[in-house]
């Protein structure tokens, strides 16, 4: 991992999920690549609007402001466009006061090769190829759905995440997948006592837990959640997996299989993210989500 992440939380994001490029990008799509450069140098000026991630980028922006000394969270951009397209980005990030000052303007290409160059914790895009290229090289990636919520108005910041294939390996899913829930009942009871691997969040969700405990206990800003279609008696190899791990989980919602939207709305998300698209696409109706194409689910 670079150098710049030796001490902050990194996070990638693509500019189609910072900011709103439907018009532009329906350009692209009907017109093509020189019609959208002459549209985007025409229309530079012009202030795009905050997309489906902004508010998530917003809130971890402003952990820097709780923090003294250097800043400890670090956004940067990724994007396909060329620095002359992406100037209205750039325009844009700064009328909104975001600080962002790193990125990486392809040109068309793919730029998901520059996810582990900068050290990148996180990539979110709107992307899903891009996503699934950064998940192969390790690094926690997620694909942002379109989403209508409205964003959360407090300062605290919350994650949500699923467990198996999120935040574990898929090894459990696996057997449901392939003898259904008895044997895997059977299975997570017989292994309980054995921690899960990590999946590929894992590295993620330990950065977030060090960030959290610069802040005091009673009066951290960043809250985390597993929210798991397991029930008891599949609930313990999770707990002593985490315990394994040395990582808190401040919340923990095991639903036996309920629909997870309306508990991801009680709890607040500011992002919830899993590997089934049953789970999140009804999720992002009410909370903004980040589908993971990983393990069993997805090939």
């Amino acid at each position: 991992m670079s150098a710049i992440a030796d001490n902050k939380l990194v996070i990638a994001i693509s500019s189609r999920a910072l900011f709103d490029l439907d018009a532009s990008h329906e350009i692209f799509e009907r017109d093509g690549v020189d019609a959208y450069h002459r549209y985007q140098v025409e229309h530079e000026d012009q202030i795009l609007a905050p997309g489906d991630a902004f508010p998530l980028v917003q809130k971890l922006l402003r952990l820097n402001e709780l923090l003294s000394g250097e800043p400890r969270v670090e956004v940067i951009l990724l994007s396909r466009n060329t620095a002359d397209t992406g100037l209205r980005v750039f325009n844009s990030i700064q009328h909104h006061g975001l600080k962002i000052s790193r990125a990486a303007f392809c040109g068309g290409r793919s730029p998901w090769r520059y996810v582990s160059a900068f050290g990148c914790h996180l990539f979110l895009s709107t992307e899903a190829g891009d996503v699934r290229q950064a998940l192969e090289q390790g690094v926690a990636a997620a694909t942002f759905l379109p989403s209508g919520a409205a964003a959360a108005n407090d300062a605290e910041l919350r994650f949500a995440f699923d467990g198996d294939a999120v935040l574990f390996s898929d090894e459990a899913e696996q057997v449901y997948k392939s003898q259904g829930l008895a044997a895997f009942t059977r299975s997570e009871q017989k292994s309980a006592r054995e921690p899960l691997s990590g999946g590929p969040f894992k590295a993620f969700l330990a950065a977030l837990h060090g960030l959290q405990h610069e802040f005091p206990h009673d009066a951290c800003p960043i809250r985390t959640a597993l929210v798991t279609a397991r029930a008891a008696p599949a609930h313990e190899r999770v707990v002593r997996t985490l315990r394994a791990w040395n990582i808190r989980i401040d919340e923990s919602l095991f639903l036996g299989g309920m629909t997870k939207a309306e508990f991801l709305a009680a709890y607040g998300a500011d992002v919830f993210f899993d590997d089934q698209k049953v789970h999140c696409e009804p999720a992002s109706e009410l909370v903004p989500t980040g589908h993971v194409p990983h393990g069993i689910a997805n090939r």
